[in-house]
């Protein structure tokens, strides 16, 4: 398995959870360092929430261990869910708040807010939403806007790890297309970036390292570069593969 150079912010040991009699994740080994990008690929139902809800603290593993940091999630959930930023497959916002409130709002629930409506409207602004969308409804808002105030309140909380969970699934073309230049932003800024999708272009695009969940297991780890997107498409193909019915 190809583990990053550096220390990792976020590392997968042995992790493993079960529902009744469904193993979800079995024994998953990953570590993903600052500025990298690790992309979960699989089918529904292969873990993939699974493993970005243990690393948020939502619920626990049977076995193994998720840290952020060095620091156990089970052990101290607090701690760690102040170093992590969620991003969603749909980002939920409080629709009668403008982006600008509901910034301010969640980038204060994770430290005190130190910063003022001038520092997060240059945040939001950052990100391509100018002062009027800034302070407009976020009712008013379109699915990629929303993801890119996701991605601003990561950035004013300063989180050193950013969990994905689907972040382009609706997207257009254009809109998923930004999503990505902005994630790769955060994570050339030194933001360490775990990321579910189905998406094997964006792997390409967006990807330092990709694992391939089959049914819970991690079945192949290698870097996005490795590969053409005809095999990566080939291999993620022969590994996802339904068995053959007995």
């Amino acid at each position: 398995m190809i583990e990053p150079a550096h220390a990792p912010v976020l590392e997968a040991a042995g992790l493993t959870k079960r529902y009744g009699t469904t193993v979800a994740l079995d024994r998953v080994d990953f570590a993903v360092a600052a500025g990298e990008v690790f992309c979960l690929l699989g089918a529904n139902g292969a873990g993939k929430t699974t493993a970005i809800h243990l690393f948020l603290g939502f619920t626990r593993p049977d076995a193994g261990t998720a840290r952020v940091q060095g620091i156990d999630v089970a052990v101290d959930p607090l701690t760690a869910r102040r170093r992590v930023a969620f991003v969603p497959e749909q980002v939920a916002l409080y629709p009668t708040l403008s982006g600008l409130e509901n910034l301010a709002y969640f980038a204060g629930l994770a430290a005190p807010a130190r910063a003022g409506a001038r520092d997060f409207l240059r945040v939001l602004d950052d990100f391509g939403l100018p002062e009027t969308v800034a302070r407009a409804p976020a009712a008013t808002y379109s699915r990629g806007v929303r993801q890119r105030v996701g991605l601003a309140i990561a950035v004013a909380r300063d989180a050193r790890a950013l969990l994905l969970d689907e972040p382009a699934s609706g997207l257009d073309p254009r809109a998923g297309g930004e999503l990505t230049a902005l994630v790769r932003r955060l994570a050339d800024a030194g933001a360490a970036v775990l990321m579910t999708t189905h998406d094997l272009f964006g792997v390409k695009a967006l990807g330092t390292r990709v694992g391939i969940l089959t049914r819970g297991r991690l079945t192949a780890t290698f870097r996005a570069d490795e590969l053409s997107h005809a095999d990566l498409q080939a291999v993620y193909f022969q590994l996802t593969a339904d068995p053959p019915s007995r």
